[in-house]
Parts: structure tokens; sequence; C-alpha cells
């Protein structure tokens, strides 16, 4: 995929780490596939490498003093961060990751991170109990949750002499994210993707109801890949307690029948709706307007909720539509009848005794050519770049 690199305006952050000598090696790497490489140094990370070494190598000055208009004559922080594609921050600190999570902004890096508007990904590299530690982990999930792309460090030998997880990622792995997020930059700018997520609730009393175990964590995968790619993104939601991602607009239902309605209401404006919720497929006749009280039995009458995936392939036009089928047995036939009979264009499959909670999941996509691409267990970040990858080939009009 060398088209991917060439010509792309890469910043390389480098902060003060025992890994720091590792940033020459990715750095020779993103030059070597075609990538112009602009190097920002912390303070600390100068200890360990001279800046000389990364200028010599990025044949480009390194960016290190916040007080200068350097580069090309303009506010070296802004300038640098509008010409970029990606943000690589690599080794990257509990200090730096704890900047940027709370927005100081007292050295060049922290404030290229706030005034750029790229991808990023950091590579953390620290000490075992460091990187362990509650304020990091909850650090990191901040930024997880406003879209920042992070690798997990690796197990093994720490400069502490301690065995545990903190390593800098793999080159091999750093390279390989990095590529695919150059690679799918901006491929659905100008679309309107419309996801639903998580689970409904059909009330029986004020206080029970019907429900699932979803959580909503695929849905939300997806909605936060498809804005990292360019769309405007709409979330219509089930009750779940994650975060809005950055930037997408998200609605709460709690019913399938407000959820129904919530999506009808936004399909002229969609281009592109993705059906991720576990929506009920039935309710109760009756709610009651008391909490029931205890019985031996128990008897409740229900009813069909509103099909919101087979009203919406109703609708399709052209739009490019994709559900999700959720089974415990004859995954793949159940999920060849759900595409065709509900007028999809593509399906995600997944056998739900592998369970909903995870961060991780394995699905098979099908789609209406077809084609069976079989998945293997990848995290639900993964998994919607791999879904969105499909859908950009579709809504192109491509089937290669």
């Amino acid at each position: 995929m060398k088209h991917v690199w060439e010509g792309k305006e890469i910043i390389l952050g480098v902060t003060g780490s025992i890994a720091t000598y590792k940033a020459v090696e990715i750095l020779r790497e993103l030059t070597g596939r075609g990538a112009n490489v602009t190097v920002v140094m912390t303070e600390s990370a100068q200890r360990f490498v001279a800046p000389l070494t990364f200028e010599t190598l990025s044949r480009r000055p390194v960016l290190t003093d916040l007080f200068t208009l350097d580069y090309n004559k303009h506010i070296g922080h802004v300038a640098a961060g509008e010409r970029a594609d990606l943000l690589l921050v690599a080794p990257t600190t509990a200090n730096t990751i704890a900047k940027f999570a709370h927005g100081l902004a007292d050295d060049f890096l922290s404030n290229l991170y706030l005034s750029t508007t790229c991808p990023v990904l950091l590579a953390p590299a620290m000490d075992r109990e460091m990187y362990a530690h509650r304020a990091v982990q909850e650090n990191l999930a901040l930024l997880k949750a406003r879209g920042v792309h992070t690798l997990d460090p690796e197990y093994g030998e720490l400069a502490s002499g301690l065995i545990g997880r903190g390593r800098l990622a793999d080159l091999s792995t750093i390279l390989q994210i990095v590529e695919d997020l150059l690679g799918r930059q901006q491929d659905l700018t100008g679309e309107t993707v419309l996801v639903t997520a998580g689970p409904t609730q059909e009330p029986l009393d004020p206080v029970r109801y019907l429900s699932n175990r979803s959580t909503g964590k695929m849905g939300f995968a997806i909605a936060q890949a498809a804005r990292d790619r360019g769309a405007h993104v709409m979330v219509v939601s089930g009750p779940t307690s994650l975060a809005t991602p950055a930037g997408v607009l998200r609605t709460d239902v709690t019913t399938a029948e407000e959820m129904y309605q919530a999506v009808l209401e936004r399909l002229d404006t969609t281009t592109i709706l993705i059906m991720a919720a576990a929506v009920a497929d039935y309710r109760p006749s009756t709610r009651a307007p008391q909490k029931m009280k205890k019985q031996e039995t128990i008897t409740i009458e229900l009813l069909r909720n509103p099909d919101i995936l087979a009203e919406a392939g109703r609708q399709k036009g052209s739009r490019v539509l994709v559900g999700f089928a959720a089974e415990t047995e004859d995954l793949l036939e159940n999920a060849r009848e759900k595409l065709q009979k509900k007028h999809l264009d593509l399906i995600v499959a997944n056998d739900i005794r592998v369970g909903f909670a995870g961060e991780t999941t394995r699905v098979t996509m099908l789609d209406r050519q077809g084609r069976v691409e079989e998945l293997p267990e990848l995290s639900k970040r993964e998994v919607a770049h791999r879904i969105l990858d499909r859908v950009v080939v579709l809504r192109r009009g491509e089937h290669a």
C-alpha cells in the first residue's frame, strides 16, 4: 500500500522514555515508506536522544520550542497541526497522556495536540505499575472516548527489571495501525451515517421491563469509526452508560417504538444506515400503572414491536443498509434469510453465545452478491472499521 503513505504529513511526537530510542527506527520506517515526517520532541525526550538524530533522518527541523515562529514563519503548533494527516506519539509517557486528557498545554506537543483535528495515535510506554495505575487507565479511557486511538503496550521485561505490560508496542504493529488510519482517512466525507445502538426496554410496570444484554459497544464503535472517516454521524441509542463520541449527534430512546420513530424521522437525510441495536421483538400489551405485587404465577400478553429494519428496507432507496443478526444456531442460514427478506446490502452475523459485553467480537459479514467474509476475533473498534471498509465499497458501487 505504498500509495497510502506517499505524500502524507505525519507528526511524530517523541516523549521522554527509555523507549525514546525506538522512535528513531519508527521515523526511519515512516520516511522509507514515502511519508513526510515532522518530529516534535518534549524536553525530557531530548535527554534520551539528541534532536539532531531526528533532524538528520527527517530532513526537517525538529520542533521543540513553543515560543518560536521558525516553522515556516507561522505559529509553530498551529501550522504543524493544520497540515498533518496523523499525529503519532511514540513513545507516550504517563505525563503526556495526562496532559492530553486534561487539556494542559505547557509545551509544543501538548499545544499541538489541542490544535490539530487529524487522527491521533498514542503508543504508551512506561513501567508496569505506572501503566496499571488507575489514574493512567482513566486518562486513557477518557482519550479513547474522545476518539483518540491508543495501542496497548506489550508484555515483557521492562527497564526496571520487572516483568509486565509496559513495553512500547512492536514496530510492525505501530506501522500497521498507522497504515490503516492513513488508508481510511476521510473516505466517508459527505456521507450522513445513522447508527442504532444498545438494547431497548419494554416496561411491564414502573419498575420492571423486558430487555436484553446488549451494551451498545458495537454501535458506538461504528459511530466513532464513521466520524473518524469524515462522516456526519447520528446515533439513536437505547439505554446505555456509554459516553457519546465527540462530534456525534446522539438521540436517546427507551422502547422499540421510540427507536422506530427516531429512525424514520432521520431517514430522509441519511445516506448510510447501520442497524446495530438489539431491538426487542415484543412488548407487553399493557403496562401496569403501579408496581405489580408478587403472585405464584403471572401471565403477560406480548405484542409484536414494529420491525425497524424491515421498514428501513422498504424505504431504502439509494441508501446503503446494514443489519446485524445475533443467533444461537444456524448462524449463516438465518443471516442470509434476513439479508434477502429485509433488502439489506450487508449483514453482520455473530453468535451471541460468544457474549455481549466484551471488548472483542467475532463476526461474519455477508452481502447481496453472495460474498461471505469470516473475521477472526478482533476488537470492536477494528470490526467497526472492517464493516465500514465494506460500506465504502458498496457506496461507491464497486464490487471488486
